[in-house]
């Protein structure tokens, strides 16, 4: 107990408040980009000709490696520290806006915005950060930490649209870019404070496990299963209003500057979400609160397309929305950390994450296709809504308890 005891307190190089803070900074500065990623498909598509299946093919791109990438940068943070992916993905994230701003072909959008990016967000974004709260923090701040992680990345998303319109308007898009991967270098120096390479396996929740052992635990069991294939909903419905809310207010005849308040509005309500969906999540069952929010979505995105538009109505689509944006993920990462334990759990939660992409990847890629062939974004909201239903019921069945393992044998 005592060995235990002193383990944990060497765990962490930095105090809890220290480390939440850098973390949530992290979160704000490198979700905050992405999430106004929408802004540039009008200004670029006018400017080079392309049609919006090309913007979304890039972004939908872009989706999916992050997804790709997140196991496999949660593995590798786990294994040889999250300080050295949170600085390779900041400058691959900066390299494919610098790419993005500079580029004049499709297949330049492709790679910055769709490969870098893509790639840089799987080392740098949030997903890591909450990996590194749950190996560095006690277990009584957990919670908050994984929602205040998630709300930081919505200050984000709440600070750069708006900013970047302004931008777009004053300096132009291509200089935009550049100023938002500038910002990202920031995230070098706040990475110190992250590092777990000399984590301690005594809060694993369990035996010492290989990642193949750990892999085929978590895929057997069949809540992971059913958290994950919900999961999937989730970055379907918010890759497709990032990518494409900006447009479609255009289209049905509103300003481009509700466009960026609406994502930006997304981003405040979702702070407010994040946090209390992680408050929420220290008490009461998870697997409730997942079900309310993939239905409250539902319900909120088929009122938004049965009611008029206006200004007023878009914007409160983004309040109900962004209560709901990402607070399914401290939830999420919470059932993992209680199924599976502390020590896999940027991998395990990468996986997670990796569906979620799968969703994000189609959300955006059939908003571009289907708005080129028909002319509206119609079938992809009415798609988004029977999706969150659907996943409303697949995580009702969840196991909240940890996996049930064999202990080893006494030496």
């Amino acid at each position: 107990m005592v060995e235990q005891s002193q383990s944990a307190q060497t765990r962490a190089k930095w105090s809890p408040a220290i480390i939440l803070i850098c973390g949530c900074s992290i979160g704000f500065l490198t979700f905050g980009p992405r999430s106004s990623i929408g802004l540039f498909q009008l200004p670029m598509t006018a400017e080079f000709g392309w049609g919006r299946d090309t913007f979304s093919f890039a972004i939908a791109i872009q989706n999916l490696l992050w997804g790709v990438g997140q196991p496999f940068a949660g593995a590798l943070a786990d294994r040889f520290g999250t300080i050295r992916m949170i600085i390779l993905g900041a400058l691959l994230y900066a390299a494919g806006l610098s790419i993005m701003a500079l580029g004049t072909t499709s297949g330049t959008l492709t790679l910055g915005a769709g490969i870098l990016i893509g790639l840089g967000l799987s080392g740098a974004s949030f997903n890591l950060v909450i990996g590194a709260f749950g190996k560095l923090l006690p277990e009584q701040w957990r919670g908050l930490a994984f929602g205040a992680g998630t709300a930081a990345g919505s200050f984000g998303q709440f600070f750069f649209p708006p900013l970047g319109a302004a931008l777009i308007d004053a300096i132009g898009w291509h200089q935009t870019l550049l100023v938002f991967a500038a910002t990202l270098l920031a995230v070098l120096p706040l990475s110190i404070t992250l590092s777990t390479r000399y984590v301690s396996s005594n809060n694993s929740g369990g035996k010492s496990q290989s990642i193949k052992q750990a892999l085929a635990e978590a895929f057997r069991h069949p809540s992971y299963v059913m958290l994950v294939l919900g999961f999937f909903t989730c970055g379907f419905q918010l890759a497709f209003i990032t990518a494409h809310m900006p447009a479609y207010l255009r289209d049905i005849g509103l300003p481009a500057w509700v466009g960026g308040w609406t994502l930006a509005i997304i981003g405040l309500a979702n702070a407010v979400g994040s946090l209390s969906s992680g408050w929420l999540s220290g008490r009461m069952p998870k697997r409730y609160i997942l079900s309310f929010i993939y239905l409250g979505r539902s319900i909120a995105v088929l009122a938004f397309i049965l009611i008029p538009a206006s200004p007023i109505t878009a914007m409160l689509f983004g309040l109900v929305m962004g209560l709901f944006w990402l607070s399914t993920v401290p939830p999420t990462s919470a059932l993992v950390a209680l199924m599976f334990g502390t020590r896999y759990l940027a991998m395990l939660y990468g996986f997670a994450f990796f569906s979620h992409q799968l969703g994000g990847f189609l959300g955006v890629w059939l908003g571009g296709v289907l708005y080129e062939s028909s002319g509206s974004y119609q079938i992809v909201w009415w798609l988004s809504i029977a999706l969150g239903i659907a996943s409303a019921v697949i995580n009702l069945p969840i196991r909240e308890k940890p996996v049930e393992r064999v202990a080893p044998q006494a030496a």
